[in-house]
């Protein structure tokens, strides 16, 4: 059977910001990977107009997902609609059951902006509904009965809304493909002049290699980590359940316990 893996994120790059280095490495380890921001980038500029930006932005992230191997979903609404609202969350859970992921990866639940709260809500209910038959998708997709272990990424900057910092319960080690990780994002060029205008990230990329190793510091094992929580288990997964931890092994170490 074909193990999969999934990235749902808000926007086209912030997978590249939190979550690349672990898929990364789960398609070394023979997952079948796939990679899907629920916006389209719409709002991601001071100089183009929708149309223009919402081209230039699917180009970028296909070409993201491509560099890995990613198999790419088309995203459903723009920036600042991603709402969590029956219509768009059966849009989400039919591409759900299509995907059958044994790994979910989203946004954290507490995250700078509603665009990432509201793209993991939709997610983690997508996973929750997957085996409801009363539960209607669009399209109509049958349900599927593939248990599914959901992890939630680090927040923007490791920070909650109120900015303090968040410790993941579990460190990837990404040291191996950080270059990988940096070239997936470096085809978002489209986000330089815009992340620098409006929260001060003109060298992105470097802002990301600073996250993964303020992460690795954290770890006191990796140089640069992604760091996750994963989401209790009940409607979807085994307690014992921990797909990454299981198919990376020693690329993945665990927070001290108080």
């Amino acid at each position: 059977m074909t193990r999969r893996a999934f990235a749902i994120a808000a926007h086209p790059d912030d997978i590249e910001f939190m979550m690349a280095g672990t898929l990364i490495l789960l398609a070394r380890a023979d997952f079948e990977i796939h990679y899907m921001a629920i916006a389209n980038g719409s709002c991601g500029t001071s100089e183009h107009m929708r149309q223009e930006i919402v081209r230039v932005r699917r180009k970028e992230a296909r070409a993201a997902a491509s560099s890995i191997g990613a198999v790419y979903h088309e995203s459903l609404v723009d920036d600042i609609a991603i709402f969590y609202k029956e219509s768009l969350l059966a849009r989400v859970s039919a591409i759900v059951r299509e995907v059958e992921p044994e790994i979910l990866l989203v946004h954290a639940p507490g995250d700078y902006m509603e665009d990432h709260q509201n793209a993991a809500r939709l997610a983690v209910t997508a996973a929750f509904t997957r085996n409801m038959p009363n539960f209607p998708t669009h399209p109509p997709r049958a349900p599927v009965d593939q248990p599914v272990t959901v992890y939630h990424a680090q927040p923007h900057s490791n920070r909650d809304p109120l900015g303090e910092l968040v410790w993941p319960g579990m460190f990837v080690d990404i040291s191996g493909v950080i270059e990988e990780k940096r070239a997936m994002l470096a085809h978002h060029q489209s986000q330089r002049k815009w992340l620098d205008k409006t929260q001060g990230m003109g060298a992105y990329l470097s802002v990301m290699e600073e996250n993964a190793k303020e992460l690795g510091v954290m770890s006191g094992r990796f140089a640069y980590a992604e760091g996750w929580r994963r989401r209790f288990h009940a409607g979807l997964c085994a307690a014992s359940a921990d797909p990454i931890a299981d198919a990376l092994g020693e690329q993945v170490c665990f927070a001290a316990q108080e």
